[in-house]
C-alpha cells in the first residue's frame, strides 16, 4: 500500500521550519491538554510571578535582588558582592551551565521544555493571546493566507496592541533588575528625555521581546540558540528525551495490511501540537525543545482508541531497545562531580570573605605636596569595602610616630558597600628612607586590630 500523503509530512533532511528553497514555513501549534501540559504550565507561572515579584521584594530597605552595574554592586538575598567580586560572580555562571549539563545528560532538553524563557513566555503569555485573539490553529493559519482586510487588520492591530503591553512590562520588570524598582517607579513617571538612555535600553528590550516572542519564535530555538547545538555533546543513549517507541508503534496505519499495523494511527496530532514544527516519530532531532507537548497529544489519542497511554513518552534509546542500563552513567556522575566542586569552592571563597577589603589610591595631580620646612604631604583616597550588614567605626593609627594621618573623620563609621575617604600622610623628608609605613586599621568598638596595611610614601628622591 502507497505511503498517505500529507501537508504535516516532514522531510527527512531538511529543517521542519523551511521548505526546499529556504523559506519559513509558519507552524500554528494547536492546543492540547494532559498532565504534562498543567504541569508544565504550574511551573510556566510560577517562574514568571517570580520574575515579576522578586525585584519588588525588599529587606531592611534594599532591594533583595539588584545588579546595580553602574555602582558594581551586586545585591543577592541579602548578600553584597562588589567588582573585586568577579570571582564569585564567575563561579555562579560556571554552576548554572553545569547545572544544565547535569540535567541534560539525566533528561535531555528539560531546560528548553520547562524553565527557558523562550518556552515560557511564548506558550504562557503570547501564544495564549495569540489564541485568544486569532482562534486556534487553524483559524490563524486562514487568517495569515487570507488577503489584507479590515478584519484581518483589526485582529493583527489587537494581538500586536496586547504583545506590546505585555512586553513593556517584561521589559520594565528587567530594567528593575539593575535599576531598582522603587527608582524605576519614579522614572516611569517623568518625561523620557530626563533618562534617554534608560528609556532607549527599555524600548530596545521591548522591541527584541515582541520580535522574538511575537514573531521569530521557534527560528531561535533552531537556528540561533547554541544551547540546541551542543546538547548532543552531554546526551547519550541513556539520556532520557521525548522518545516515540518505534517497536510498537511502527509499522503505522496505512503503510501495511491491517493485520501488521502498529499502535500508531498515523494521525499526525503529534506535529500538529509540536512547536517547532517537528514529526517525533523520526527519532531525536535538534529541534525538539522536550516540551512533551506530543506526549499529551498522544496519550489523548490512544485513550480514544482504548489503547495504552505511552507510545510517545520520556525513555532512553536504550530503554525503547529493551537494552539494560545503569541508573548513574559515568559522565552523569562528572557533572555531579564538577557542579559540587564549582558549589563547594563558592561557598569557600564566600565563607573566606574579609570583613573589609581595602584598597589605597594616590590622589590629586602630584603624588605629593612639599610644605614649608621640609615637610611632605602624600595625598591618597582609601576605599573600604564592609562586607557585614552592621555598621561598624574604624581608626586608623600609623606604627611610625613621626608620621601623621589625618581623615575626615576619627572614629570614620563605616556602612555595608564601599566607603570612601581622603586619607593624608604628613611627614619629614627624612621618612622616605623607610618607603613605606604601616597603618593599623581599629575597630573602635573593642579597640581591636582589625587589619595592619603597607601604604608608600611617595616624595622627592634628592
Amino acid at each position: 500500500m502507497s505511503k498517505l500523503k500529507s501537508k504535516f509530512e516532514k522531510h527527512e533532511s531538511r529543517l521542519s521550519t523551511t521548505d526546499e528553497h529556504g523559506n519559513r514555513v509558519y507552524v500554528y501549534p494547536e492546543n492540547v491538554k494532559g498532565k504534562w501540559r498543567n504541569r508544565r504550565h504550574i511551573f510556566y507561572w510560577s517562574l514568571i510571578l517570580i520574575y515579576l515579584i522578586l525585584p519588588w521584594i525588599y529587606y531592611q530597605n534594599q532591594q533583595l535582588v539588584l545588579l546595580d552595574i553602574a555602582n558594581r554592586e551586586f545585591h543577592f538575598f541579602g548578600q553584597v558582592f562588589y567588582a573585586h567580586n568577579t570571582p564569585l560572580i564567575v563561579l555562579v555562571f560556571i554552576g548554572f551551565a553545569m547545572l544544565i549539563a547535569f540535567l541534560t545528560s539525566l533528561y535531555g532538553r528539560v531546560w528548553c521544555g520547562y524553565a527557558c524563557p523562550q518556552t515560557v513566555f511564548i506558550d504562557a503569555i503570547y501564544l495564549r493571546i495569540e489564541r485568544l485573539i486569532e482562534g486556534n490553529s487553524l483559524q490563524r493559519e486562514k487568517l495569515d493566507q487570507t488577503p489584507w482586510n479590515f478584519k484581518k487588520i483589526q485582529l493583527k492591530t489587537l494581538k500586536w496592541f496586547c504583545f506590546t503591553l505585555v512586553s513593556l512590562h517584561i521589559a520594565h520588570s528587567f530594567i528593575g533588575y539593575f535599576v531598582g524598582t522603587r527608582e524605576l517607579f519614579w522614572i516611569t513617571l517623568s518625561p523620557p528625555w530626563e533618562n534617554w538612555t534608560l528609556f532607549l535600553m527599555t524600548m530596545g528590550i521591548t522591541a527584541l521581546c515582541l520580535f522574538d516572542f511575537g514573531w521569530f519564535r521557534e527560528q531561535f530555538c533552531t537556528i540561533a540558540c547554541p544551547y540546541g547545538r551542543f546538547q548532543s555533546v552531554l546526551m547519550d543513549e541513556n539520556t532520557l528525551t521525548v522518545s516515540y517507541d518505534f517497536q510498537r508503534g511502527e509499522p503505522r496505519r496505512g503503510l501495511t495490511t491491517q493485520d501488521n499495523e502498529g499502535d500508531c494511527v498515523n494521525c499526525y496530532q503529534c506535529v500538529r501540537v509540536c512547536p517547532t514544527g517537528i514529526d517525533i516519530r523520526n527519532g531525536t532531532q535538534l529541534e525538539c525543545i522536550g516540551c512533551t507537548q506530543c506526549i499529551d497529544a498522544c496519550d489523548e489519542i490512544m485513550s480514544k482508541l482504548n489503547r495504552p497511554s505511552g507510545l510517545i513518552r520520556y525513555a532512553s534509546e536504550n530503554q525503547l531497545k529493551k537494552i539494560p542500563q545503569k541508573k548513574i552513567q559515568p559522565r552523569t556522575i562528572i557533572y555531579l562531580f564538577l557542579l559540587s566542586l564549582i558549589l563547594a569552592t563558592f561557598i569557600y571563597l564566600l565563607k573566606g570573605q574579609p570583613k573589609l577589603d581595602l584598597v589605597i589610591l594616590n590622589q590629586g595631580k602630584s603624588p605629593y605636596t612639599e610644605l614649608q620646612g621640609s615637610a611632605i604631604r602624600n595625598q591618597k583616597l582609601i576605599k573600604l569595602t564592609l562586607n557585614q550588614k552592621d555598621p561598624m567605626a574604624i581608626k586608623l593609627r600609623s606604627h611610625n610616630p613621626e608620621i601623621k594621618i589625618t581623615t575626615p573623620l576619627s572614629p570614620w563609621p563605616l556602612r555595608q558597600g564601599i566607603n570612601k575617604a581622603p586619607l593624608f600622610l604628613t611627614f619629614q623628608k627624612e621618612q622616605l628612607s623607610h618607603q613605606s609605613v604601616s597603618i593599623d586599621l581599629i575597630n573602635n568598638e573593642n579597640q581591636e586590630v582589625i587589619q595592619t596595611i603597607e601604604v608608600q610614601l611617595v616624595g622627592p628622591r634628592h
